[in-house]
């Protein structure tokens, strides 16, 4: 029954957000996509770790190019539940949807850096957890639509919030090798000079089936939703993408 209650409340809480985002923007596109992610650590001592992964993006599920991202960083524990990482990431984004969400209509680049705090709530054999996260964004753009190649860099700023569950299917712990359930939220929220349209980003909501083989190896597939607000207004309105489709997440630690 705790289960079901705070599952329910999770569901409850992205159907409303969804029809509020609905009816408060009128211009919108949906796309089929799917996310394939490797997350790599390695860990040096009882504190220290390395952290690596690698996220390909397509939509129509497989077929076209959405995003391409690679991220790396260093975890430092300070607790055995709350882990500091601070690191680098580079993404390719395509022109993929309807719309493109650069109005160059080309595939553009994007530097980062990145603090993250993230802590583990155990609550009985069900795991929360709570991701923290800011990012510093320098974003390819283009000074001449004719330009093969960005030219130029927008800098911003963005704060992310992630609440997870995991959730045994059986009568262990989400650390024995049983299968689990793992369901989460996450918001995105632009903040500073150059934040635009944008204050909300976008926001990401996941359901997955996973499964712990052993201590290195876990993996977990299901459904992604992911809506994502433009920077920039669209025949004068402001645009949103509503994508849905696959995810699938592998975990490998060293």
């Amino acid at each position: 029954m705790k289960k079901l209650s705070i599952l329910t409340i999770f569901l409850f809480a992205y159907l409303n957000a969804s029809q509020l985002t609905a009816q408060s923007y009128r211009t919108s596109e949906n796309n089929s996509i799917g996310w394939y992610a490797a997350f790599l650590t390695y860990n040096l001592n009882d504190k220290w770790s390395i952290h690596g992964e690698f996220q390909w993006r397509r939509t129509e599920i497989i077929s076209e190019g959405k995003q391409n991202l690679y991220r790396t960083g260093i975890n430092y524990k300070i607790h055995p539940n709350v882990i500091l990482r601070s690191g680098f990431a580079y993404i390719d984004t395509y022109p993929y949807g309807k719309i493109p969400i650069q109005s160059a209509g080309k595939t553009f680049p994007e530097y980062r850096t990145y603090q993250m705090a993230q802590v583990s709530n155990p609550l009985g054999n069900i795991m929360l957890t709570h991701r923290f996260m800011l990012e510093q964004r320098w974003v390819g753009i283009f000074t001449d639509s004719n330009l093969s190649k960005s030219d130029d860099q927008v800098y911003l700023n963005r704060a992310r919030y992630m609440a997870r569950l995991d959730i045994p299917l059986g009568i262990s712990s989400v650390e024995k090798k049983v299968p689990y359930l793992a369901v989460y939220d996450e918001m995105f929220i632009g903040f500073g000079k150059n934040v635009n349209q944008n204050i909300f980003d976008q926001n990401r909501i996941g359901l997955l089936i996973g499964h712990k083989f052993n201590k290195e190896i876990r993996s977990e597939i299901g459904f992604i939703s992911q809506t994502v607000q433009f920077g920039r207004l669209i025949n004068a309105q402001e645009y949103m993408q509503y994508n849905n489709g696959l995810i699938w997440n592998t975990y490998i630690t060293l």
